[in-house]
């Protein structure tokens, strides 16, 4: 399940994020966990669908992700889908508080990954897409689909 991109291993991705956001602008943020959460992850056993980051009282906080209890964990073992607070610096949660308030913006985690030895979390700032937009991008990439596949049999 994992992918290694240049000292990225990469854990988990949020592929419905791309399909129901633009995404316009991505960040590199630290989570801070807890007991044999970065087991659990290191297993690949964390879920990013339906999550997203709150901004409240100057803090980045991830919600909704799903990190799976460690199975060989005993009492360590915490709620799987807690609050997770995330580590980025004053000015980037400032200039994220001040674009989510525009109309249309939200933070979305895109992926979780290992940065060397430290778990870090990408977050798009997006926007959301109507049907037709969807639409469009389906039909895009089936274009582009059909087009390799002529190439490839031409070939």
């Amino acid at each position: 399940m994992a992918e290694n991109i240049a000292n990225e291993k990469i854990m988990a991705r949020n592929k419905k994020a791309y399909h129901d956001y633009f995404v316009d602008e991505e960040y590199e943020a630290g989570i801070e966990l807890r007991g044999t959460e970065v087991k659990s992850i290191r297993a690949g056993r964390v879920n990013l669908k339906d999550s997203y980051v709150s901004l409240k009282s100057g803090e980045a906080v991830l919600l909704g992700v799903h990190i799976s209890p460690y199975e060989q964990g005993s009492i360590w073992n915490l709620d799987p889908e807690r609050p997770r607070r995330l580590l980025m610096h004053r000015r980037e949660i400032n200039r994220l508080i001040g674009l989510t308030q525009q109309q249309g913006y939200t933070l979305i985690p895109l992926k979780v990954y290992f940065k060397n030895q430290y778990i870090k979390v990408s977050i798009g700032l997006c926007r959301g897409k109507k049907n037709y937009d969807k639409r469009d991008a389906m039909a895009k990439r089936d274009a582009q689909r059909r087009m390799d596949r002529a190439l490839k049999n031409y070939r």
